[in-house]
């Protein structure tokens, strides 16, 4: 295929890769074939006293290995043997009797740096493309080209070990400063600071463990044992990546690196047959998919979008703001209706660019042009001209029924998209009295804004695809992972979330303790209780949803009197500091507010027969995983992968299950249903199996 080209000049050869069958360049096994070809030219050059590697492909060095390799492995030998090749072509490039640098600019990950381990200086561009990391840790899996031997030996265990168990990337800065990088330089000086190297450089290879502390076993094990805590504390061992990095890097350093090469493709190996690692990866395949679907059927293409307005500065809006007008680099323009409440907008939005600035992950100058991105106003003025509204006020029909015609209004003829960011209400009730329905669309974000993947795309059933192409354009933009659903009250990520929370409830009515039924839900693998969860959201804003999808569904999704009284003593949650939990300066709601169970009407908390983890968590999730099946057969969903990352990226369901419909599939659709009827013989109609459970059980089938 000619990946690799050759140029030889003043004793320095220059080895290219662009992979022409690919968008980046990635490690397989046709490539290291070549690659082999490329270094036997090479090494055979006795004129040669160095080797430069660079890619050509613009913004990307390697980025790592093909990961769609390795869902074709199917047993430890396999992998084992398939590991075994790539130590050895690294090695290949260490007995180089050269002085070896690889010029790294863009993406340099996962088998990318374990490649560029192998040479003996590295050198990176300054580019912000340049992202430099480990992150096997997050397909469920270890590095397994080197990375957990050499990374350890050539910078300090805690940095190492933070690097591989989180899979964060640095810059070419952080990089260096961290000892990973030699030289960092502007882009157009990667070759001269490379052949620099060469010429005043030496073979790194009589050093081949700087980090000599930590071979000492007791100080390495203290290092490991603290690192293994605060791995328990997150992932509560639902993980077994992270454990096993532990185990290979602490056997590993107190080897020799032959040796712990060995320990780590055994890691490896084990890690990759594992039902986590192939959930994870499935997410991975997933996520990808998505960043290449439109959203459409059809080809229309979206809006050119250069301005965006927003109806609403609370938290929401100042948030849907910030990843605007930084990450998708548009104008914005807040509308709202008090100087105060605009000024906090700005003000929110800013701050969360001035702590990037404070962490160097900006320079000034582009620090100033994304603050200076942000306007606003308490009228309409600016509006005339916008290419995308989103509104993000109160959960009113009315109100935001007059926030279309407003807009309306302004725009006149001109095709601006109008994006409601409701959670619950139906897109054609909002549209219902417009003069342009096509141009309205849901995009339902997730609080807070910045920090959470997920933006749900709501299409209503008079919404034009080039609206609904211009939200998902627009979402990925902003950084979002981004699925769309169609119209229907509570949509998906909602409507699968208020029978957990709700269900919840019925269990604290029965008598189960607050913090049992959230401990149970987060030990299933939840990031946080339901119970937690609804004082976060606001007690009051999941009354008003259960409300509407009571009246859209009845008896499947019932009201509850515990909620009612819980409100009507003005329990909102975190925001007014009452709620399920205590949010008073001594517990800072660590702490169950014990009053609200009188409240409630509970008289013996905690002394309910259900009083099992997986009892308490299972009877909650099921009725989150029936309602995603509801949503999947009555084509709210367009396929169970949306569903899938939708409740994983929205709701926190955890990923090492899969999603929700992985989760089906795992257990069984018959064990499912089994378990529904059981549970709707002694609860009732709110665990009815959906259909689509029901024949996928008859038949055998699964989602997937």
């Amino acid at each position: 295929m000619n990946i690799f080209t050759i140029e030889k000049q003043d004793g320095i050869a220059v080895i290219s890769m662009n992979d022409p069958s690919q968008p980046q360049n990635v490690l397989n096994q046709e490539i290291q074939d070549e690659f082999e070809q490329a270094f036997a030219e090479v090494s055979s050059d006795k004129s040669l006293k160095g080797l430069i590697f660079k890619s050509h492909k613009p913004g990307c060095f390697v980025a790592g290995a093909d990961i769609s390799l390795l869902q074709t492995i199917t047993s430890k030998e396999e992998s084992l043997a398939s590991t075994k090749v790539l130590h050895e072509f690294f090695q290949k490039i260490i007995d180089l009797d050269l002085v070896t640098v690889a010029a790294i600019d863009g993406t340099c990950l996962g088998g990318g740096l374990e490649l560029s381990l192998a040479f003996d200086y590295r050198v990176a561009s300054d580019d912000k493309s340049t992202k430099i990391g480990v992150p096997e840790v997050q397909l469920g899996v270890l590095p397994g080209g080197g990375g957990t031997q050499r990374i350890p030996r050539l910078i300090d265990l805690p940095t190492s070990l933070d690097l591989l168990l989180s899979g964060k990337q640095l810059d070419a800065k952080r990089a260096q400063k961290v000892g990973l990088i030699d030289e960092v330089c502007h882009r157009a000086d990667l070759l001269k600071a490379a052949q620099g190297l060469i010429e005043k450089g030496k073979s790194k290879r009589s050093q081949p463990f700087k980090n000599r502390l930590m071979r000492l076993g007791p100080i390495r094990s203290y290092v490991i044992s603290q690192a293994r805590k605060k791995v328990m504390k997150m992932t509560k061992g639902k993980y077994p990546a992270p454990l096993k990095i532990l185990d290979v890097v602490d056997k590993g350093l107190g080897k020799n690196l032959s040796k712990g090469l060995e320990i780590e493709a055994e890691g490896f190996a084990d890690l990759i047959m594992t039902s986590v690692s192939k959930q994870l990866m499935g997410i991975f395949f997933a996520s990808t998919d998505l960043k290449k679907d439109t959203g459409i059927d059809s080809s229309e293409p979206p809006l050119n979008v250069s301005k965006v307005g927003i109806l609403g500065g609370g938290l929401m809006g100042a948030g849907i703001a910030y990843v605007t007008a930084d990450r998708a680099k548009k104008d914005v323009r807040i509308k709202e209706i008090s100087s105060e409440g605009l000024a906090k907008a700005i003000e929110y939005a800013s701050s969360i660019v001035d702590k990037k600035l404070a962490r160097k992950r900006l320079l000034q100058h582009q620090y100033l042009e994304s603050v200076t991105r942000i306007t606003g106003g308490l009228t309409y003025d600016g509006f005339a001209n916008i290419d995308v509204v989103i509104e993000a006020v109160f959960e009113s029909v009315d109100l935001k029924q007059r926030m279309v015609a407003d807009i309306e209004e302004q725009v006149g003829d001109r095709q601006t998209v109008f994006a409601t960011n409701t959670s619950a209400i139906p897109i054609d009730e909002i549209a219902a009295k417009a003069k342009f329905p096509e141009r309205v669309v849901g995009m339902h974000y997730f609080s807070p804004v910045e920090k959470m993947p997920l933006l749900e795309v709501v299409r209503g059933s008079k919404t034009a695809d080039w609206a609904t192409a211009t939200a998902v354009k627009l979402g990925k933009e902003q950084g979002k992972t981004v699925i769309v659903v169609n119209d229907g009250p509570g949509f998906y990520t909602t409507r699968i979330l208020v029978p957990y929370c709700m269900e919840a409830v019925r269990l604290v009515l029965e008598g189960v303790a607050i913090e049992e039924v959230d401990e149970a839900l987060e030990s299933f693998g939840m990031p946080v209780g339901p119970l937690k969860l609804m004082d976060e959201v606001g007690i009051d804003v999941g009354a008003h949803i259960v409300e509407t999808l009571n009246n859209a569904f009845g008896d499947r999704i019932p009201l509850i009197d515990g909620v009612e009284r819980v409100l009507a003593d003005d329990r909102k949650g975190k925001k007014n500091k009452r709620g399920f939990y205590d949010y008073s300066d001594a517990s800072k709601g660590k702490k169950v507010d014990e009053s609200i169970y009188n409240t409630m009407g509970v008289s013996y908390p905690g002394r309910a027969e259900i009083s099992h983890q997986d009892g308490i968590a299972e009877r909650v999730v099921l009725t989150m995983v029936n309602e995603a099946a509801y949503c999947l057969e009555e084509g709210i969903l367009r396929s169970a992968r949306d569903g899938d990352i939708g409740a994983i990226f929205g709701l926190g369901f955890p990923p090492f299950l899969g999603g929700p419909f992985k989760y089906v599939d795992s257990l069984g659709a018959h064990v499912v249903v089994d378990k529904l009827q059981a549970l709707e013989k002694e609860y009732g109609k709110r665990f009815t199996p959906a259909p689509s459970l029901v024949k996928l059980a008859q038949d055998s089938k699964s989602f997937y």
